[in-house]
């Protein structure tokens, strides 16, 4: 039997000729219908029938929908394959301005003791563990290897403000360096901010750093998370926290948190947490399976269906805040709306396709190696290599960007050609995660079927979608959301 239809089943009948789309169920009542560049449509099951047997109304709301979208052409719309074939182009044309993000791991050292802890922390007296200036010099120089117009440059550890002389040290050699290229040179750290003095936030303010801490909720909560000695980890992030608006400023102030077994029944706790002191959002992010939370069991202590429980409760809290005038937003949500309903890439590393690592974000560690994403680096401290890509020390920039190490797991995870996504409804919106499914099931695809990272993404787009199509307040919403509005 053939594996393939004749030409005569995609000519015009009825009309209009059919475009390439994927079609998924919501409920038990209505589908929804995506093509190859996102744009997407909820039918019944009877309106989908009668698209693809050629027989849906031409005066139809959903036949002027769909042809309006590209999933039809007819007699008024010959121009449909093209608009696609443009918005394609335009959905793909990030990957010419590879790799933005570069990050920079100055030390191990820290000293909170959070048990969900991704990497193998080191204690605050292990000089050992601290990146070198000349290990720093070499990453500035594959820095600028890159042909990306946007360079941003992110302090990880450990806490990298156990090392803030050599911060400090790579700022200004990029800074110098950015004099001549005339890149769009931006920085970033991550850090609980428990070691921020006012000295420390006006080198940031003076050279426009973000400052990217950790909130995991309410004191009780938060401390519980992330122990430090002391006891008082809630105490020196509010601090920290306020002191850096007051000096870097509001708006380069944000903060993250990790959903815990002990976080599954506070979502609103924690939204609170976020709105009493100010933030515009909240990013309600999951466990992953990485370095010190495997050895500790965290990310065993709950399933992807009770963080799912855990995540559409929180979403549905801040859509009430946001009924009784709290403007409020859940920034996974932003993102994957973003990609819905506009023609914007939004860069989320976790969703594009082939996947974002080495050619979106890139890490140096401290000790000189490279690795293709955050993920890769905590996998290597588990004592597996996969995704390690070479040595500043010893190996060129096109060694690491040409090794097969990256280059393999690339062709692999075009999710338009693996099996299982490549018939997904939801494949415009999601990505490939070859580090998760490496460090899961062995390979870089995984089993899709019993992929957490699917089952989350899928139940969100799922929700998402229903959301837009029955409540048109949470759409309009959802639509500034996506506009950054």
């Amino acid at each position: 039997m053939s594996r393939f239809k004749t030409i005569n089943e995609y000519e015009e009948r009825g009309g209009y000729q059919l475009l390439p789309f994927r079609f998924a169920a919501l409920d038990d009542d209505n589908y929804v219908v995506t093509n190859m560049v996102g744009e997407h449509h909820v039918l019944s099951y009877e309106s989908l029938r009668a698209f693809v047997q050629h027989t849906l109304s031409r005066d139809s709301s959903d036949f002027i929908e769909l042809r309006a979208r590209q999933f039809l052409q007819d007699s008024q719309s010959k121009i449909a394959a093209d608009l696609l074939a443009l918005k394609l182009r335009t959905r793909y044309q990030h990957l010419a301005d590879f790799t933005a993000l570069h990050i920079f791991v100055v030390t191990l050292r820290c000293e909170h003791s959070c048990p969900y802890c991704q990497v193998s922390r080191q204690t605050e007296d292990r000089d050992a563990f601290d990146m070198t200036k000349k290990t720093a010099d070499k990453a500035l120089e594959f820095v600028f290897r890159s042909p990306s117009p946007s360079l941003k440059i992110e302090f990880q550890g450990g806490e990298p403000l156990l090392n803030f002389e050599l911060v400090k040290y790579i700022v200004d050699n990029a800074e110098k360096r950015n004099a001549l290229e005339q890149r769009h040179l931006s920085f970033v750290i991550a850090t609980n901010l428990a070691l921020a003095t006012p000295e420390i936030l006006q080198f940031c303010a003076d050279h426009s750093i973000d400052i990217s801490t950790s909130l995991d909720g309410p004191e009780d909560l938060h401390n519980r998370n992330r122990p430090r000695p002391g006891r008082n980890s809630h105490q020196k992030a509010i601090a920290g926290i306020k002191l850096a608006r007051q000096i870097v400023g509001r708006d380069r102030v944000s903060a993250l948190m990790t959903t815990t077994a002990q976080s599954l029944d506070r979502v609103r706790d924690i939204i609170d947490e976020y709105v009493r002191l100010e933030f515009p959002g909240v990013f309600l992010r999951t466990l992953s399976p990485y370095g010190f939370a495997i050895k500790t069991n965290a990310v065993a202590a709950y399933s992807t269906e009770r963080w799912l429980q855990f995540y559409k409760e929180g979403l549905e809290y801040i859509l009430h805040l946001n009924e009784i005038g709290i403007p409020f937003r859940e920034f996974f949500a932003s993102v994957v709306l973003k990609k819905m309903l506009t023609s914007e890439e939004t860069g989320f590393v976790d969703l594009v396709s082939p996947a974002g690592i080495g050619i979106k974000v890139i890490v140096y560690n401290y000790d000189g190696a490279v690795y293709a994403s955050d993920e890769s680096r905590m996998l290597a401290e588990m004592g597996d290599e996969a995704f390690r890509l070479g040595d500043l020390r010893t190996d060129s920039y096109e060694s690491v960007m040409l090794s097969d190490r990256l280059l393999g797991p690339l062709q692999d995870s075009m999710t338009a050609s693996v099996p299982m996504c490549s018939e997904c409804a939801f494949e415009p919106y999601c990505g490939a995660d070859p580090v998760f499914h490496h460090a899961v099931y062995g390979d870089v695809v995984g089993r899709k079927a019993e992929s957490a990272f699917c089952s989350r993404n899928m139940a969100i787009f799922r929700y998402l979608i229903r959301k837009m199509h029955a409540d048109p307040s949470a759409k309009r919403l959802f639509l500034r959301w996506a506009n950054n509005g």
